[in-house]
């Protein structure tokens, strides 16, 4: 297929920036490019080729350096809202940080608030069900239409189809669906839990700002966070090669430089055993690690 790249660097495409090249990759930046999805998933199938998906969701660690498969990127970026209505609708890869920003300055719609400076698109918020301070994607979630990768048909899925659940929904469980569009309604606020801690100031003066991807490890259960029993193993600020947990959250696993990401796993695994071995816990990784 003369439309795929080849040997292309793709470690601006995760936040650890660790090295990192795809054997095979294409852009989605046309809505006529999803054709060309199909043949390449038929032609991967074929080849017995992986495929790894990606959009403006940067919460990855690439376990890898070079990627033996097709790194498809989802470039189509557009949204609408109808200040009436407050229907929300938006392409995948629209980062939602953006929205909510744009919905607050542009049409005094602050419900997405939380959302600000929260990163990730929106196919990767309605894949994991992101969440922040009691927000979750779900929320307001309405539909999304995406492509089944199986029989080539384009389908709306509405929120009971989604099988939302912490972190998680049917797109993450199946993996046989490519998101397109997602609609909300924000005519509502509907929240797990109220909140009233100031997102942008909690972000910009409590959370470390380095090479990492935000939390690295789901919250356990409402007693014990995954931060807290990093610490209590005595782990913040410990570093192995490159990779530590930062000082000022131990939770977030921070990359100094932009070596190898093999120090990084090596950590991840120290931080499981420790914990699983005074606690009886096994953490496990909000992060996705890429192999």
């Amino acid at each position: 297929m003369d439309y795929l790249s080849y040997n292309v660097d793709i470690s601006w495409l995760s936040n650890y920036k660790t090295p990192a090249k795809a054997r095979y990759y294409f852009e989605l930046s046309d809505t006529e490019d999803i054709d060309k999805i199909l043949e390449i998933v038929t032609w991967a199938k074929e080849n017995n080729t992986k495929i790894l998906w990606v959009s403006w969701g940067t919460n990855m660690l690439f376990a890898f350096d070079t990627y033996d498969g097709i790194v498809i990127k989802n470039s189509l970026a557009w949204w609408t809202y109808n200040s009436d209505s407050k229907i929300l609708v938006s392409y995948g890869s629209e980062p939602i940080w953006n929205i909510a920003e744009l919905l607050e300055k542009n049409y005094w719609q602050a419900l997405w608030h939380r959302f600000i400076w929260l990163p990730g698109s929106v196919a990767w918020a309605v894949y994991g069900n992101a969440w922040c301070f009691g927000l979750e994607t779900e929320n307001n979630f309405v539909s999304c239409e995406v492509l089944d990768l199986e029989d080539g048909s384009i389908k709306t899925l509405y929120k009971e189809d989604m099988k939302f659940s912490y972190r998680s929904s049917i797109l993450k469980l199946e993996k046989k669906y490519f998101l397109i569009t997602a609609t909300f309604d924000l005519s509502k606020k509907i929240e797990k839990y109220h909140s009233e801690v100031d997102n942008i100031d909690f972000r910009e003066n409590k959370q470390p700002k380095w090479n990492s991807c935000g939390s690295f490890f789901k919250n356990p259960n409402k007693e014990w966070s995954a931060g807290y029993l990093i610490e209590q193993v005595w782990l913040k600020w410990h570093k192995i090669g490159w990779a530590y947990f930062s000082q000022r959250h131990a939770n977030f696993l921070m990359n100094d430089g932009t070596w190898s990401y093999r120090d990084l796993l090596d950590l991840v695994a120290h931080a499981q055993k420790l914990v699983l071995d005074k606690f009886d816990i096994k953490l496990e990784n909000e992060v996705q690690i890429i192999y």
